[in-house]
């Protein structure tokens, strides 16, 4: 009888080509694949709770696997570290669940961190890892902008030409702007959200933020429906999957 496990991974984007498993790119889900094949001896599939793409990082992303070779839980995670070796991935924890558990399927909300930093010179140990903006932005301007996204609303303006989702239509639950000295983190929580959601969402606020736009364009292209009305998407280095939630499968220890 196999052993279903779930897990919470943390990982560095930057050497992968996403999330989604690519026959001759290195991806987050291929490297925990052969790791746990390393482990169990055989092939094994694992399904995360959320495609990020190319150079997304990831501090709370879900993931499930079945292990043929069932081994007592609090082993699995230092095992799979250990296969994981030298890739910038980590297993944070590992718990046993039922056969009918989803990473993807059962989550009931997902939240997403966005990172960047105002300063005229380069980045010197954040590179990769934070969108650097050379100009001061406004965080009070960037706050009412994002205010008028929060609720259910038709995304298409702020949804990738490749995205798959069978409608624009998403619920956003909360969507915070906030600033420390040259810091600013812009926070999205949903059930779920379209492909590039939240870094053409980011990209529209630096461009109010950089006094280019008045809050109030935001709610203007969010009402136009309309992809050519967004501001620049964000690039993928300061956006982190920072949680996924469900509803009846804590971790061990909470």
């Amino acid at each position: 009888m196999s052993q279903r496990v779930r897990l919470l991974v943390e990982y560095d984007g930057r050497p992968y080509a996403g999330w989604q498993r690519q026959d001759d790119l290195a991806t987050v889900q291929g490297v925990l694949e052969r790791a746990a094949e390393a482990l169990d001896g055989a092939p094994v599939i694992v399904q995360g709770a959320g495609r990020t793409d190319a150079g997304v990082h990831a501090t709370g992303q879900v993931a499930h696997l079945d292990l043929a070779k069932p081994r007592p839980i609090r082993k699995i995670a230092d095992a799979l570290n250990h296969h994981l070796r030298p890739d910038p991935v980590s297993v944070l924890k590992a718990a046993e669940v039922g056969e009918d558990f989803h990473a993807r399927f059962e989550a009931t909300g997902r939240a997403y961190r966005y990172i960047i930093m105002t300063r005229r010179a380069h980045l010197t140990f954040d590179k990769g890892l934070i969108w650097r903006v050379p100009v001061p932005l406004d965080v009070a301007k960037m706050q009412a902008a994002a205010s008028h996204l929060i609720g259910q609303h038709d995304f298409s303006t702020f949804r990738d030409a490749g995205c798959q989702a069978k409608t624009p239509v998403k619920t956003l639950d909360t969507l915070d702007v906030t600033g420390f000295s040259n810091r600013i983190e812009i926070t999205a929580t949903a059930r779920s959200f379209l492909h590039r959601q939240v870094r053409s969402i980011v990209g529209s606020l630096v461009e109010v933020g950089r006094g280019m736009q008045e809050p109030g364009w935001m709610k203007d292209i969010l009402e136009a429906r309309d992809r050519t009305t967004c501001g620049p998407v964000a690039p993928a280095d300061g956006l982190y999957l920072e949680r996924v939630d469900y509803a009846d499968h804590p971790w061990p220890d909470e």
